[in-house]
């Protein structure tokens, strides 16, 4: 693996963002071999390590991650929730989306921030139906795939979460 140094406290925070990502995603592919197949036919993948999501009535959420396209770290996003309801915890967890289209890829961007449900259609893909994809069977624009999860707090989902380019 090359590593490439990058000066500065905003190149060290892209350089722990793009490392943090493919160590995910290499998990995640061990753990997952239709995330691996998914990987290998997608245009592009976010891949979101470490979102921390807290709430006692009122919630929100929050993580960076890194979009890599062509086996190389192209540009950084973050994600961010807020929710309203009966809710109480804290949890850390990860997930990563696999673009399958040109055009899915290229809304993020021409949305100024793309909010989950809007736009491009997503599947969440849990462990059960994991088990049974195949690229020929998947048809969607984008899949998403939670890893990581530890902590207490009811529920993981995408529904209102938006997705925003960092400029750095």
């Amino acid at each position: 693996m090359k590593v490439i140094i990058v000066g500065g406290v905003a190149g060290g925070r892209r350089v722990r963002r793009a490392c943090a990502g493919w160590i995910a995603l290499g998990d995640l592919y061990a753990k997952s071999p239709s995330a691996k197949t998914m990987g290998e036919k997608a245009i592009g993948i976010i891949v979101f390590p470490g979102i921390v999501k807290g709430g006692f009535i009122v919630g929100g959420q929050y993580g960076e991650g890194a979009l890599i396209k062509d086996g190389k770290t192209v540009a950084y996003y973050n994600t961010v929730a807020a929710s309203y309801g009966l809710q109480a915890g804290l949890q850390k967890f990860g997930y990563a989306l696999f673009f399958m289209t040109d055009s899915a890829l290229k809304w993020i961007d021409k949305s100024d921030g793309w909010e989950i449900g809007v736009g491009p259609s997503i599947v969440v893909v849990d462990v059960g139906a994991a088990a049974s994809m195949t690229s020929t069977t998947a048809q969607s624009d984008i899949y998403a795939f939670f890893f990581d999860q530890k902590g207490l707090m009811a529920g993981l989902g995408l529904q209102g979460t938006k997705i925003t380019r960092l400029e750095k």
